[in-house]
């Protein structure tokens, strides 16, 4: 397993009226994280909500190209990106879900104290994998076709490269002391974006073999 420290690049928040920031995705466009009781979409340039949807968001968030997911207590909720809208929902695989991501079909679902990873049937909820973590699992996501999960653990955090297949670790980017991880998504060109949990912020990590 390589092991590096993570490159903290840009930080975004805290946001008023936002006391702890979850899940969180990227639609090419905007940053959508959870809040709680809201989705809130933030423009990555300017550092402003744009636009916020009333929706339970207590964990992880994701979006599959038109539809944004997000966990809801013991729910998967699949909401129209457009109109807020809720038009389907699954239940989790457990009752501590964590993380949330979409690739190629199929969600990426993290649990937190049993510290697994599932791979689920976004239609049925059906799961189509387990990957066992030795740390509580929080963010999900895909980059360049490689799995990363967040973990945040005995106040220590980190960003974890997992063979998806079996769930070795490949690599593990060390976070900097204080800055736990909620949430995680890649925005497809090099950087991750990572919620911050109750310091309401979200960080802004270089993805390696990425320069500046």
């Amino acid at each position: 397993m390589k092991t590096s420290s993570a490159q903290v690049i840009r930080e975004y928040g805290p946001f008023p009226g936002v006391d702890t920031v979850h899940g969180l995705t990227y639609d090419q466009k905007q940053i959508w994280f959870a809040a709680g009781e809201q989705l809130h979409a933030l423009d990555p340039d300017s550092g402003t909500v744009q636009r916020s949807i009333n929706v339970v968001a207590n964990a992880g968030t994701a979006f599959d190209g038109e539809h944004l997911f997000q966990i809801a207590d013991n729910r998967i909720q699949k909401i129209d990106a457009r109109t807020g809208t809720v038009v389907n929902s699954i239940p989790t695989p457990t009752d501590e879900v964590s993380g949330l991501a979409w690739a190629e079909g199929t969600l990426w679902v993290g649990t937190y104290k049993d510290r697994k990873i599932y791979q689920m049937d976004p239609a049925s909820g059906a799961v189509l994998r387990t990957l066992q973590s030795n740390r509580y699992v929080t963010g999900i996501t895909w980059a360049d076709g490689q799995l990363w999960h967040g973990t945040w653990e005995d106040g220590t955090s980190d960003l974890r490269q997992i063979d998806a297949q079996t769930g070795e670790v490949l690599h593990r980017l060390d976070m900097p002391s204080g800055s736990g991880v909620s949430g995680l998504e890649s925005d497809g060109h090099g950087q991750f974006f990572c919620g911050g949990g109750d310091s309401g912020t979200i960080r802004v990590v270089r993805q390696p073999g990425h320069d500046a």
